[in-house]
């Protein structure tokens, strides 16, 4: 999302849309869902090829210019590559050396041997929300798609049964607890104290990664048995390697990007001056950029060398590890087009302004508000700053805990019902080469057991604090 698409949202100086206007734009927006979705299920047509005309049939229907639905959805497609698509790219290469070297071999002997049967559920999830903990729910994908694929084809498990609990712990993260960025966003926004907030939003995210994760995923792996897709899964290296990284230099590589930008977050917080020398070499330094970048230097030796791997060896695990992502690549970056369509097209807008006459509690309000700004948009960050400015106001008169849990309840509702819209949707789709139906059944529906059970939980804290 573009800092101009933000703006648009929160601009109190654009003109109100009129009744038909909004009747307009909500048929727009049902009719370009509509046509993807029957584009994917009924002509099995290439899910980047349905975004792309499903964004141009949204701006049709809109009545907007034929060549500024265009310019929204490349630049949609464009911001989506250029902070999504890189480091997909570099989390790929990562991977690879992990597999080839045999460190991910190494890892996953280890959890099988340490966390079998019944525990692996609840091991992924705890192992998901700590690498989620500082990261975009992308960044968190890329760094534990891998692991999770391998845990479920060696362990013979259910993918949703491993899958969803590592997606419910980072998808947790990242709406509910600070120093998450979106949080961090809301918190900002209504004057909340930080450490109020961090630790309601653990004593939120506790039972509700629970209910999400573990939990869900015994009906999720009834619902859609699939196994771990071979393509997407990296081969276990051949008997003849000579040797292969250790548990402890494996474990240490695949979280030195999460230190990283974990480290840049709480300098962030303790500083909080943008000025500040140490802040701004943190800023570079814990970017998830430069953090997954220096992964993937250190992983050549701590991974590559480490295995024996000669220079031209891992020269063809990079050049490998790119070719299997090419299609995600398309999909994810046009599932971004289709976003910025929906915010250009005043989609966000107009779901803050017919919200703006509701007569309900505020945590409610701030949660429902998230929630329809999702639907529309896909974007868990528009849905939060969005929600966040709206009910700012509202924060004035409460006190610090519930001030604290209007932050959750806009975190919460954000996370409402991923659909065709959010690129995360075709992100997790793809990793788990799910249908779209099937992803809805399982993906879908954590997302919204995460949104309606913390929502809920927020609401009962408000009446015990």
């Amino acid at each position: 999302m573009t800092r101009l698409s933000v703006e648009m949202l929160a601009a109190d100086s654009v003109e109100p849309i009129t009744s038909a206007g909004h009747a307009q734009l909500g048929i727009a927006v049902l009719a370009g869902i509509a046509v993807i979705v029957l584009l994917i299920t009924k002509f099995k047509l290439h899910a980047f090829l349905a975004l792309t005309i499903g964004s141009l049939a949204l701006g049709a229907f809109a009545g907007a210019p034929l060549d500024k639905t265009i310019v929204s959805f490349t630049t949609g497609l464009g911001s989506t590559v250029a902070g999504v698509g890189v480091l997909i790219a570099l989390g790929a290469i990562l991977g690879r050396l992990l597999a080839d070297s045999g460190g991910a071999d190494q890892i996953v002997d280890t959890i099988l041997a340490k966390a079998g049967g019944r525990s692996m559920p609840w091991a992924m999830v705890l192992i998901a929300s700590v690498i989620g903990l500082p990261l975009f729910f992308e960044v968190g994908v890329v760094l534990m798609i891998p692991v999770v694929l391998m845990v479920a084809k060696r362990g013979n498990y259910s993918l949703m049964r491993i899958g969803i609990p590592a997606l419910a712990g980072l998808s947790v993260m990242h709406g509910l607890v600070p120093p998450h960025p979106g949080p961090l966003v809301a918190i900002d926004a209504v004057d909340a104290n930080l450490g109020v907030t961090l630790a309601l939003g653990v004593l939120v995210a506790i039972p509700t990664v629970i209910i999400a994760g573990p939990v869900f995923s015994r009906f999720a792996a009834r619902w859609v048995d699939v196994p771990a897709p071979e393509r997407m899964i990296p081969q276990r290296p051949s008997e003849d390697l000579d040797r292969r990284p250790g548990f402890g230099v494996t474990l240490a590589t695949i979280l030195l990007p999460v230190v990283m930008m974990l480290a840049k977050a709480l300098v962030d917080i303790v500083v909080d001056d943008p000025e500040n020398s140490v802040q701004r070499v943190f800023d570079v330094v814990g970017s998830p950029l430069i953090a997954l970048l220096t992964a993937v230097i250190v992983g050549m030796f701590t991974l590559g060398r480490a295995a024996g791997f000669t220079k031209d060896r891992i020269s063809s695990t990079v050049e490998k590890s790119l070719a299997p992502i090419a299609g995600i690549l398309l999909i994810v970056g046009a599932g971004g087009g289709f976003k910025q369509t929906l915010i250009d097209s005043g989609v966000g807008r107009m779901v803050l302004e017919i919200s703006e006459d509701w007569s309900i509690p505020a945590l409610l309000l701030a949660w429902l508000i998230a929630v329809a700004i999702r639907l529309a948009t896909g974007s868990a960050t528009v849905a939060t700053i969005s929600a966040a400015g709206l009910v700012a106001p509202l924060a004035a008169d409460m006190s610090t805990a519930h001030t604290a849990l209007l932050v959750l309840a806009i975190g919460a509702g954000s996370l409402f019902f991923s659909h065709v819209n959010d690129a995360g949707f075709w992100l997790v789709k793809e990793y788990f080469g799910l249908t779209v139906g099937q992803n809805i059944k399982t993906w879908s529906v954590m997302e919204t057991i995460i949104s309606v059970t913390a929502g809920g939980l927020v609401l009962l804290l408000s009446l015990v604090i």
